[in-house]
């Protein structure tokens, strides 16, 4: 049971890191917003399904308001600002780097509004995580082109924020309940932000391909499913800061896929940022030593 737990993060790292690689395959044939419409409501739907062969038993009202809360800023906030500003020109480096720093944001989150308490080692471990983090991204950053405007950095910051007070909510208020059910609800709350947002802003026009065939299945069962369980694992076992501090390991984790992948390029002073960036979440999640038996 022990060797299970301690590879959950391992793994969610590992599984969260290719969804960047499925949205590379999938953005060029769909529009942002009308995309994660159709994957939320097919993750609601399997999940729906199974939550009834697994006979999960109801769900309190209160726990679907909160679980429908979440998902709406977990997945229908974050991932929605995450592709619409790449969509519209935010170089995928520049994104990462805005979304990394949800951990540091989490943390201050967690303090105000879970009375969490962060040490100073942990601070070190964030801090030292966000600079591997650069590291990482610098080389990607040298063109940021015409794509960076208010509006895309906007897009970027709503979703960091998004995604930390989603995580925030979830771990107050919405972890007690059945976790199918739970999951189940918090793709419709992101499924109906998303259905907003592309009936107001997108034409719902798009290429069926094996690409998008792939990355659509690649992302609802994966991602969506694989993926968003071992998170809400993580949030109900563990200290909101510790589990954020995990995020800064998906840029680097990224890299080394897209490098096998794409044969994107890897530099040793980026191998460097991953070796730094684990070190700080490393010291972010170190656990305090027992006290001496009396």
């Amino acid at each position: 049971m022990e060797l299970r737990q301690r590879s959950i993060p391992a793994l969610f790292v590992l599984l969260w890191a290719t969804g960047f690689i499925g949205a590379r395959y999938a953005m060029p044939w769909a529009e942002p917003f009308t995309f994660l419409a159709a994957r939320f409501v097919l993750a609601f739907a399997i999940l729906g399904c199974l939550a009834l062969v697994m006979r999960t038993g109801p769900i309190t009202r209160r726990e679907i308001v909160h679980s429908l809360t979440a998902g709406a800023l977990m997945h229908g906030i974050y991932l929605g600002g995450v592709f619409w500003a790449i969509r519209h020109g935010m170089p995928a480096g520049l994104s990462a780097l805005i979304v990394g720093l949800q951990p540091l944001i989490t943390a201050v989150l967690a303090g105000s509004f879970l009375g969490e308490k962060i040490l100073p080692r942990h601070w070190i471990g964030l801090a030292a995580g966000l600079a591997g983090v650069v590291i990482v991204l610098a080389p990607k950053l040298g063109d940021l082109g015409a794509g960076v405007t208010l509006a895309t950095l906007g897009a970027s910051v709503v979703a960091v924020i998004g995604m930390s007070a989603g995580t925030i909510w979830q771990k107050r208020f919405a972890t007690a309940g059945n976790m199918i059910a739970g999951t189940c609800w918090q793709y419709a709350g992101a499924a109906a932000i998303m259905i907003a947002g592309s009936l107001a802003f997108e034409t719902r026009q798009f290429t069926l391909n094996g690409e998008l065939v792939f990355a659509m299945a690649w992302l609802v069962l994966v991602l969506s499913i694989g993926a968003i369980f071992l998170l809400m694992v993580m949030i109900r076992d563990g200290e909101m800061s510790k589990v954020a501090s995990l995020f800064y390991l998906v840029p680097a984790t990224t890299a080394v896929i897209a490098w096998i992948l794409f044969g994107e390029d890897l530099s040793l002073i980026q191998i460097g940022g991953m070796a730094l960036a684990t070190l700080g979440v490393r010291l972010a999640t170190a656990r305090a030593p027992a006290p001496p038996p009396q």
